[in-house]
């Protein structure tokens, strides 16, 4: 059986009607142009800050897309920058608006982390996912039970609430299972296919998906080996997001038990790719580890 595609039902989801732009991708491109508009007009911060009746790190997170816009406020750095021409104030005006309309995923909300939220908003822009998984498949390539398990007992919700972190999980592989599909590229240890999450039909089946997805064009499996001891990642999980839009820069996720971190520095969003492309050598190949999976899934 195939589960390439997410169940049928989901095409009827109503946060299928909203615009899949995330707010925060939205947040990130308003920032960034305030931010070359305010370096253009040879302004600093703290004088950006004050214009706002602000301070400096609000400008700073502002430029960063962490915190949402009030239109008063960019309209007035927009004044303080010396742009008057109307249809560009307008243009950036309503991509305010927009960035603060609620998320794709609102309807989900109580099933989401607050720490887990920007990276929602982010994944769904991105053109190229890269992860290294040393505990469990990647949320992208999980398949429906798979999900189910992992969320059940990790949460002790209520099975309805359980249900709605399932659907939201499904909902998020839209990004690669949709038609203009993310580049995705994961790395995982070889103890994700060993580790019996749900029991071992649930297991057959996820390997077989597993099979299935690594032969689509846009993503590439690859295991990293017992054998090999050692290598590039031997903390936690970790992502880096590129997005199409080149003022965007790269973002890394690191996740923890109740929690993230989001590194953006650029020393240290560089050290993380460093240590993506060492681990994509490290691993086995994509043609041997899609025989790995077969191997594993054979004893199974």
């Amino acid at each position: 059986m195939s589960f390439i595609r997410p169940p049928d039902d989901l095409e009827e989801d109503h946060a299928l009607d909203q615009n899949w732009t995330g707010p925060t991708v939205l947040r990130m491109l308003v920032g960034a142009q305030l931010r070359r508009l305010r370096e253009a007009a040879e302004i600093s911060r703290s004088a950006a800050g004050y214009a706002i009746r602000g301070s400096d790190s609000k400008i700073s997170r502002l430029e960063l897309g962490r915190t949402g816009f009030k239109a008063r406020d960019v309209a007035d750095l927009l004044t303080l920058y010396g742009v008057g021409d109307a249809a560009e104030r307008e243009t950036l005006l309503s991509l305010v608006e927009q960035a603060n309309r609620p998320a794709w995923w609102q309807p989900y909300a109580d099933a989401v982390p607050s720490w887990f939220e920007p990276y929602l908003g982010l994944e769904q822009d991105a053109s190229v996912i890269r992860s290294w998984e040393p505990r469990f498949v990647p949320g992208l390539l999980q398949t429906e039970d798979y999900a189910r398990a992992l969320i059940a007992p990790h949460h002790g919700v209520p099975g309805a609430e359980v249900e709605r972190g399932v659907r939201l999980r499904l909902l998020r592989q839209r990004v690669v299972t949709g038609p203009e599909p993310a580049r995705l590229w994961a790395v995982v240890d070889e103890a994700v296919l060993r580790r019996p999450i749900g029991g071992p039909a649930v297991m057959r089946a996820q390997l077989r998906h597993l099979i299935e997805m690594a032969a689509l064009p846009h993503v590439t499996v690859q295991v990293m080996p017992f054998g090999h001891g050692g290598h590039a990642a031997l903390g936690g999980p970790v992502a880096i997001l590129r997005f199409p839009a080149c003022d965007l820069p790269d973002v890394v996720y690191l996740e923890h038990l109740h929690g993230a971190t989001y590194p953006d520095k650029p020393a240290e969003v560089n050290q993380y790719w460093d240590v993506m492309n060492r681990l994509s050598i490290e691993a086995e190949g994509p043609r041997a580890s899609v025989a790995t999976l077969r191997r594993v899934l054979d004893e199974t």
